[in-house]
Formats: C-alpha cells, sequence, structure tokens
C-alpha cells in the first residue's frame, strides 16, 4: 500500500511541476509524389479517391510484377474493409490503370 501512495504522490508531483499538457504544433511538407499520368479513366479516379487516404508513393513501391489479379484484389480491400469513397463501376477503371501503369501490364519504367 506504501508503494501505491509513493507511486502516486510521484506522478502527482511530477505532473504539477511539469504543468498541463499543450497540444503542440506541427507542419508537414507539401506532397510531391503524384500518380504517373495517363489518360486512362482510373488515372482521374485514382487522383480523386486513393490519394485522400494514401500517397502516391505507396503505389509507386508495389512490384512492377504485380499481375492483374493482385491489383484488383488490392483496390477491392480498398473498398472493402477499408471503406474507400469509389463506387464499384470504378472498380475497374482503377484496376485498369493501376495494372498497366504500374503492374505486370505496362512497360514504364521496365
Amino acid at each position: 500500500m506504501k508503494t501505491t501512495i509513493l507511486k502516486s504522490a510521484l506522478l502527482l508531483a511530477s505532473g504539477l511541476a511539469l504543468g498541463p499538457a499543450q497540444a503542440l504544433e506541427i507542419t508537414l511538407p507539401a506532397e510531391t509524389a503524384v500518380y504517373q499520368e495517363s489518360s486512362l479513366p482510373g488515372y482521374q479516379l485514382a487522383m480523386a479517391h486513393c490519394l485522400m487516404c494514401h500517397s502516391a508513393q505507396y503505389v509507386q513501391t508495389q512490384p512492377h510484377t504485380s499481375p492483374r489479379s493482385y491489383w484488383e484484389a488490392t483496390v477491392k480491400k480498398m473498398k472493402k474493409p477499408f471503406g474507400a469513397p469509389f463506387t464499384e463501376a470504378d472498380i475497374e477503371p482503377i484496376v485498369d490503370y493501376l495494372s498497366k501503369t504500374y503492374g505486370a501490364e505496362g512497360t514504364a519504367g521496365k
């Protein structure tokens, strides 16, 4: 019991010595990574829906040998269970863009 009281007294004393907690304000650097521009409809959809949750760097770090099935599973995972706000009809164009631009179906950067 003495140990509990002593610990409580030390915690209380240290909290009073430090004062109340204050919010820390930070400024993050501007995003510099962008999706590779494309005339494919999925490019505009990715710009509108994917960047709101993660940077373009996330996509750029995926294996360039990833087949369409990988991109399809990934996009569907973003829709359910993660709750990405695009429609079911948007899935195929986004998958097409990603697999042709960043996956095994593309030729850029290989």
